[in-house]
């Protein structure tokens, strides 16, 4: 399982590539950075949030999740 923090910086890590792509692309159909980077920025805060929310949810799913094993007793089995 995935820590809080952990699934934070994954958040944040993608959030910041996914808000330069789509600040281009809006800079492709708008040709203003003004718009570009306001709808970077909108895009980027809502979905930081469902983001977090999606990868917290699916820490409660098991579907291809394997257990650790067990670990060895440190007295007896050596």
């Amino acid at each position: 399982m995935e820590t809080k923090a952990r699934s934070i910086v994954k958040t944040l890590s993608w959030r910041t590539a996914a808000l330069g792509i789509t600040a281009v692309v809006s800079y492709g159909v708008t040709r203003r950075w003004e718009v570009a980077l306001a709808l970077g920025t909108t895009d980027t805060l809502v979905k930081l949030g469902l983001y977090y929310l999606h990868e917290r949810l699916w820490n409660l799913v098991p579907h291809g999740r394997q257990l650790a094993p067990a670990p060895l007793a440190a007295e007896g089995l050596r």
